[in-house]
């Protein structure tokens, strides 16, 4: 098996990809997107089905359904029925599809916060409002540590407004993989109020040296039958762009009533490519690729933790569990009167570096930055992050 070099750096402008393209002259580390070229059996897989030349409309073949059932049960211990997978176009649109289902207007979604921005846009566009848990977080030599405020979960949870639990494993923007007690403990609670929980796990194969993800469902059958997951190979693999993903649950009634309306708001007809894709990343090959693709990228962590807290020890850091997004306290600029937007712009217009302002996750204390690049152009991103930074706190 061959092993994998990350610090290719590819010319992605003019592409027609977002991170780079809609502003050329900056370096960008906000979206969530990997610098990463697909590896050669991902490519060969898509060239497969390229050289068939006819594209129409796709049906899942039965391979599909045993590669995702192989994958998490070979690595993560999960037994997955082929009859729960609901393949979709996204893990956004099955999330949309799934808030229809189990809320109407006026209806409060719970979320653990700081969130992922579009969980915001996916409430809101359900017509219901946000109910906020907070993480609680400490920070040790430098270093953030996030943990659920469960007292503050239940309040949140016995508010009979309160529909469906929307979590997030692993955590993003924090960082954080959740252990199997907490993930019993959101269960336990969850059951208790009788509220189902929406798990998005798209971020589920980016675990960091020490931490292992586990997912929601996969932790006792009382989780399993309250859950709904979402999962994909897109954001592990960076492979946004074909647009597949699944959304998972054993329960006959619910699935019937998410497939209805995944038929009515049209997200189910995935494309050519999007099934070929998983298909290849859910092999040994994946696997490998994963492992070393993490390691990478923690390596580019540890370089930003370090250079922190030599040149600024007062932006303490996230510890990184999962994810390849690095999240960190700006409340030193903030009180200052200098927003996680002023930074962001700042950034921008001086030092031609793009970050993301902590308000759009529902958090102005903070940025996030994306690790998931070639060293070369992330000691070039991190230069220049630190030295805004300094200049911001002066």
């Amino acid at each position: 098996m061959e092993g994998y070099s990350f610090d290719k750096i590819t010319d992605r402008i003019g592409s027609g990809c977002v991170k780079w393209d809609l502003d050329p002259e900056v370096l960008p580390m906000w979206v969530a997107d990997m610098d990463f070229e697909a590896p050669s059996f991902i490519r060969e897989a898509l060239r497969k089905r390229l050289d068939h030349g006819i594209f129409g409309y796709t049906e899942i073949k039965d391979s599909y359904y045993e590669a995702i059932i192989g994958w998490f049960g070979r690595r993560r211990g999960w037994k997955i029925e082929r009859e729960w997978i609901t393949p979709v176009t996204g893990v956004i649109p099955g999330l949309a599809a799934v808030l229809h289902t189990f809320t109407s207007p006026g209806d409060k979604v719970l979320i653990n916060s700081p969130a992922y921005n579009h969980f915001f846009a996916a409430i809101s566009n359900a017509g219901c409002k946000v109910a906020a848990s907070p993480l609680r977080f400490s920070v040790e030599d430098g270093v953030l540590h996030y943990e659920m405020d469960y007292e503050d979960l239940e309040a949140k949870l016995s508010d009979p407004k309160v529909k469906v639990f929307l979590f997030c494993n692993p955590h993003n923007p924090s960082g954080r993989v959740w252990r199997r007690d907490e993930l019993e403990k959101v269960g336990e609670l969850c059951r208790k109020w009788g509220k189902p929980v929406i798990s998005d796990e798209i971020h589920c194969e980016i675990e960091m040296p020490g931490f292992k993800y586990i997912p929601f469902a996969s932790v006792s059958p009382e989780n399993r039958d309250c859950c709904v997951t979402l999962n994909s190979s897109s954001k592990s693999f960076n492979l946004a762009g074909l647009k597949i993903a699944n959304v998972i649950t054993p329960c006959k009634e619910w699935r019937e009533r998410i497939k209805h309306s995944v038929s009515t708001y049209e997200c189910g007809d995935v494309n050519a490519f999007g099934p070929e894709s998983l298909q290849a990343c859910y092999s040994p090959e994946g696997e490998q690729w994963l492992k070393e693709m993490c390691d990478y990228v923690h390596a580019n962590y540890t370089l930003l933790k370090e250079r922190l807290e030599a040149e600024l020890p007062g932006f303490a850091i996230s510890e990184l569990q999962g994810t390849y997004l690095a999240w960190i306290d700006c409340h030193r600029l903030i009180i200052r009167g200098i927003t996680s937007v002023d930074i962001e712009e700042s950034l921008k217009e001086v030092e031609k570096v793009w970050i993301m302002g902590g308000e759009i996750y529902g958090d102005g204390n903070f940025i996030r930055v994306n690790l998931a690049t070639p060293r070369a152009l992330f000691e070039e991103g991190l230069e220049r992050m630190i030295t805004g930074l300094k200049r911001l706190s002066r």
